[in-house]
């Protein structure tokens, strides 16, 4: 067996393009939201062997040798404490559902999301079940050198936060490029706290949310049911134009 060492340069062929990043199909509006993954430029752990093990037969397979915090990803409840559920242990319906998204765009930059201004912004629109993606217009890369430093203009989130999302019973929340989630331990610990005791995952570094219609869609974003995996990458797509999951 012999490996090729993709990260290293080894030739392959790569697509003139990348797929489109949205669909129709029929009344349907389909949006990717995930950020596609090159191993040759990402700054987290993504590297892939290429082997060939059939012979005159061509059978390749890939070793992948991958961050479970990789590109666009969900943090299970393992991430932050290790009684908590692993990825397998929670249910498929922990990962879809009815999405909200909202962009908070009427405070300052660098401002706490408390829970005054998610009530003002999603008041009674939100449901126990829901997945809820929070952005601002204050964007950067995340989770990059800007992170933390003079440009990081992001909103961020707390305790306060937290404990709106928790009381309307959100499964999951996503985060846009506007909003922090890494600013200080003393914002990002009780974030964490609040929300992962009631098995709450988090949806990271999505993608073309710019391209949504609706403010209201089904979403997916299942993981690989792997046990004891504390996150890990996903695809995530919203579809739009269902009525049983709509405002």
């Amino acid at each position: 067996m012999t490996l090729y060492d993709f990260t290293a340069g080894y030739p392959k062929k790569r697509p003139e393009q990348l797929p489109p990043k949205e669909y129709t199909m029929g009344n349907l509006h389909i949006v990717d939201l995930t950020k596609v993954l090159d191993p040759e430029t990402e700054t987290r752990r993504c590297r892939l062997w290429r082997f060939n093990t059939g012979g005159v037969i061509p059978d390749f397979h890939t070793i992948m040798d991958l961050t479970s915090h990789l590109g666009t990803h969900c943090e299970c409840p393992y991430h932050h404490d290790e009684t908590w559920p692993s990825v397998a242990e929670l249910p498929l319906s922990q990962f879809m559902g009815r999405c909200l998204m909202v962009n908070i765009d009427d405070v300052p930059e660098k401002s706490e999301l408390t829970a005054e201004v998610l009530e003002r912004h999603l008041g009674d629109k939100v449901k126990p079940g829901d997945t809820l993606i929070i952005d601002s217009p204050y964007k950067i890369p995340p989770f990059t050198p800007l992170t933390n430093g003079p440009t990081d203009k992001r909103l961020y989130v707390g305790a306060s936060s937290a404990q709106w999302i928790a009381d309307h019973g959100v499964q999951s929340v996503g985060f846009g490029d506007g909003v922090s989630i890494e600013d200080c331990e003393e914002h990002v610990k009780p974030f964490h706290d609040i929300l992962m005791a009631q098995n709450c995952t988090f949806l990271e570094v999505l993608q073309n949310l710019d391209l949504l219609k609706t403010k209201c869609f089904f979403i997916s974003y299942a993981p690989m049911p792997i046990i004891g995996l504390d996150s890990c990458p996903v695809r995530a797509y919203a579809i739009e134009g269902l009525a049983e999951f709509s405002e």
